[in-house]
């Protein structure tokens, strides 16, 4: 484990990108699960109404009598939402089908933005002793992704390594950019990641190529490659690196999360 410089409070981190199957869900398992085996408390929170966050650390749909629908519209109590899971160090805070609707509902609320703002600001979140949440959004920009937005101290985005990856990556620079000069003035973009990379494939080449080229530092060093035994992990409710420890996709998420706290010990300094 790094010397690890403890925040005084949570760094809230929302992971992000309104393309699906881009690897959001699989990054928040498996960088949740590396910064715990570097020995830090992490929260996960599913913002997605699939669910399949909860799914893969193997929440099971009757065990969420509490979701981050009712932390949202409900006003539900944080001890009632979060959960344990097998990974000790590692809770979530699962999410159902239920939350599909939030955005429907949530509109006619005056604080529609910074409900999950408020929520996971509640005095109880002290007693997790949590370094890390990262928030998993829904593909899309809607008004659960804003929530998120609001709610975080940084965007982390999984782009993935395909033709037309950098599409409809203006966009959501730009949510960020409204969510910074609306709500959230302090909101940063952690950096870019690249996923399902494939160093055989010129067309991964070319992609990241044309990332580092157009965002820079934005990019991390590393790169989360395509990988079988990432692809498998869910199917057996865990994360790849419980899965396969030594598998180049639990190499990768271990970097990953290495590198996420170096920058951010850098920027401690």
């Amino acid at each position: 484990m790094l010397d690890a410089i403890r925040p005084k409070t949570p760094k809230i981190i929302a992971i992000a990108n309104q393309k699906g199957g881009v690897g959001k869900t699989t990054t928040a398992i498996n960088l949740g699960a590396a910064l715990v085996d570097d020995g830090y408390n992490v929260l996960l929170v599913d913002l997605d109404p699939q669910g399949n966050a909860s799914t893969g650390l193997g929440i099971e749909p009757d065990e969420r009598t509490h979701t981050t629908y009712d932390l949202l519209l409900e006003d539900s109590d944080l001890e009632d939402v979060i959960l344990k899971t097998d990974i000790d160090g590692l809770w979530i805070a699962p999410a159902t089908t239920d939350l599909s609707s939030a955005d429907i509902e949530m509109v006619a609320n005056e604080k529609r933005s910074f409900l999950l703002h408020d929520a996971l600001r509640q005095p109880a979140i002290d007693r997790y002793n949590l370094d890390y949440i990262l928030i998993d959004c829904p593909p899309s920009l809607s008004l659960l992704t804003v929530n998120a937005m609001v709610a975080a101290h940084s965007v982390l985005v999984p782009l993935q390594s395909e033709f037309f990856a950098l599409e409809g990556l203006s966009q959501l620079m730009l949510t960020i950019r409204e969510v910074r000069g609306s709500a959230n003035p302090n909101l940063r973009i952690e950096g870019v990641v690249l996923t399902m990379y494939d160093g055989r494939n010129n067309l991964s080449q070319q992609v990241e190529n044309d990332a580092r080229s157009n965002l820079g530092e934005l990019v991390f060093d590393t790169v989360v490659p395509r990988n079988v035994r990432v692809s498998e992990a869910p199917s057996f409710a865990i994360p790849v690196l419980e899965y396969d420890p030594s598998s180049k996709g639990s190499q990768a998420y271990r970097a990953l999360a290495q590198e996420l706290v170096s920058r951010h010990q850098a920027v401690a300094k």
